[in-house]
């Protein structure tokens, strides 16, 4: 479970279209500020969908081999799919179309970003997560004990670990903004540039893994 929560989590974490939207909210007037409920209206989310798994298990792991454990990896095989599917796909349309320059939605998201308020900051938050990638971590949450510590200290790492991104953003902004502006300005122009590629490269090797110990766990 460990192993598995680290790459989601990671994956969550460096996802194109939540980075470089977090980029533009912290690029507004008063940045620090919805950045800050960015973030926390991000991690109750995540925190969220979290609880409602271990409220359903009763933070027990399943059985090996019983239905909930069966159903578990399967639908992580699933979502594996439908990353390496969408990875493809985006990965095919890029090429039909060139892709070469900036990609569109982020120019017309800088625009409505602009001037957006606290609860507007707060409500793009959960709509930005990576929610397939969620998923598969929610999947992978139901095999925690919480009655070992480590399984508890390994949800919460999980939940640092894919909030990592936006906490070190907001820090750096906080107590270093005129070099935060200058270098994360050059973060967003290179995620606007690569973005279809980031997405390419995090999708299909996320969906990659889960599909490959999704199979692992269903045939062993």
């Amino acid at each position: 479970m460990v192993l598995d929560l680290v790459l989601i989590g990671l994956a969550i974490a460096v996802f194109p279209l939540s980075v470089t939207a977090f980029v533009l909210v912290l690029s507004t007037e008063g940045g620090i500020w919805k950045g800050l409920v960015f973030i926390l209206s991000w991690l109750a989310c995540f925190v969220a969908v979290l609880a409602a798994v271990l409220l359903t298990t009763g933070g027990e792991p399943p059985a090996p081999d019983s239905p909930p454990s069966t159903a578990s990896s399967a639908v992580k095989l699933a979502i594996g799919v439908g990353l390496v599917g969408y990875g493809w796909y985006r990965h095919v349309r890029r090429g039909r179309t060139g892709g070469n320059g900036p990609s569109a939605s982020p120019g017309g998201l800088t625009a409505r970003l602009d001037r957006i308020s606290l609860w507007t900051a707060a409500g793009l938050a959960p709509l930005l997560q990576p929610w397939g990638l969620v998923a598969a971590g929610a999947a992978t949450v139901v095999d925690a004990d919480l009655s070992e510590t480590s399984s508890t200290l390994a949800l919460f790492a999980y939940c640092v670990l894919a909030t990592s991104s936006l906490l070190a953003m907001e820090v750096y902004a906080t107590f270093a903004p005129a070099s935060a502006r200058a270098r994360l300005g050059r973060l967003r122009v290179w995620l606007q540039t690569h973005q279809d590629q980031a997405i390419v490269a995090v999708a299909l090797a996320a969906g990659l893994f889960l599909v490959g110990r999704s199979i692992h766990q269903l045939v062993s």
